[in-house]
């Protein structure tokens, strides 16, 4: 008895061990998966100085580009993604209350002002009657675009609709204007079809133009733009993650801002 005793430990401690090494192993992996960062768009010069860095600390991300605003929330949302840093904090509630999810914004990064551009008028007192305006059709974009074109002293829109108003909600329009919404990636394409263009910053800057010196009309911003701020965002169950928040640091960091002034040519303002 002693013997099989003895005999049935030996075998249980061999398969501990083995197990034991087994989940060492898939520890370690996790340990150096790489952070998969979703992101919007070809040019990403911000996320790249802090992949670098972080990559010193042996930290190693793992950029995914998409062209929509769309599909990065969903691809967070199902798990193909551990961050993404693309949209607005308005963006995300609305998709958030849209999808039934809960992304959660784990640190600001940069407010970049919306903007009017055109391919034939120079300023926007010589937008005219009856001209096409093209503008984003998600509610938060669209909403913020017809802000825009509001302050811009085109349009006015039902102020009870607060900063998610849509066309609908135009209660004055002297000039007769029509709205052309399309999604945020097609606003820039539409240039040549349309009088203007409502765009989101990053997809001007991929388009070739430089906000600041480009746009007809640019967004200004003050105390009541927090709403409008870029966020590093994460699922809620993973908001306090350690490893984010050296991500977070590095990219909060002095050196990134002067990367952000210097390669958006002051259209992209930290926030933090």
């Amino acid at each position: 008895m002693k013997k099989i005793k003895k005999g049935f430990l030996g075998l249980t401690l061999a398969l501990g061990l083995l197990v034991t090494t087994a989940c060492g192993t898939d520890a370690s992996k996790e340990e150096t998966a790489p952070i998969k960062v979703g992101v919007v768009g070809e040019v990403n010069e911000v996320w790249d100085f802090v992949k670098e860095k972080l990559a010193a600390d042996g930290i190693e991300i793992e950029l995914i580009k998409f062209s929509d605003y769309a599909t990065p929330n969903v691809a967070l949302a199902e798990g193909e993604l551990d961050l993404n840093s693309f949209q607005t904090k308005i963006f995300m509630d609305s998709f958030n209350e849209d999808h039934g999810e809960n992304l959660v914004a784990i640190a600001d990064t940069v407010i970049a002002p919306l903007g009017i551009y055109s391919s034939s008028i120079q300023e926007v007192s010589e937008i005219k009657e009856n001209d096409v305006i093209a503008i984003p059709n998600d509610v938060s974009n669209e909403g913020r675009a017809l802000l825009l074109l509001q302050t811009a002293g085109l349009i006015e829109v039902d102020p009870s609709k607060g900063q998610i108003p849509v066309v609908e909600d135009i209660t004055s329009n002297p000039l007769n204007l029509s709205f052309e919404t399309l999604d945020s990636s097609q606003t820039a394409r539409a240039l040549e079809d349309v009088t203007a263009s409502v765009i989101n910053s990053g997809m001007a800057v991929d388009a070739g133009f430089i906000p600041t010196e480009d746009a007809v009309f640019l967004e200004p911003v003050t105390e009541s733009s927090d709403p409008y701020y870029n966020a590093i965002v994460s699922r809620e169950e993973d908001k306090d993650n350690e490893v984010f928040k050296k991500i977070i640091a590095a990219y909060q960091a002095a050196d990134t801002k002067e990367v952000i002034e210097e390669t958006s040519k002051g259209s992209s303002i930290p926030v933090w």
